[in-house]
């Protein structure tokens, strides 16, 4: 897997609905257990979003997965 960083800082330009996908893969305000399982998405996600075409279903793709990581961090919660 490429690092997620180094695509961050590429400087490739995302198609804008690709963009605000993304966003919602931050993790850094989550508490430390929980970060630990977002992560993971997020970082499958930067990759998705940078190696995939810059299409609809790329975004398609991103929100299946947003919807993916929602669930497995409500699954983590007590």
């Amino acid at each position: 897997m490429t690092d997620p960083n180094a695509l961050l800082d590429s400087g490739i330009i995302l198609n804008p609905a690709i963009q605000q996908v993304l966003k919602f893969f931050v993790y850094d305000h989550l508490p430390e257990k929980l970060q630990a399982y977002s992560k993971k998405f997020h970082d499958l996600a930067v990759e998705v979003a940078y190696s995939a075409p810059n299409s609809q279903e790329t975004t398609v793709a991103l929100r299946k997965l947003l919807e993916a990581k929602d669930a497995a961090i409500r699954s983590v919660l007590p």
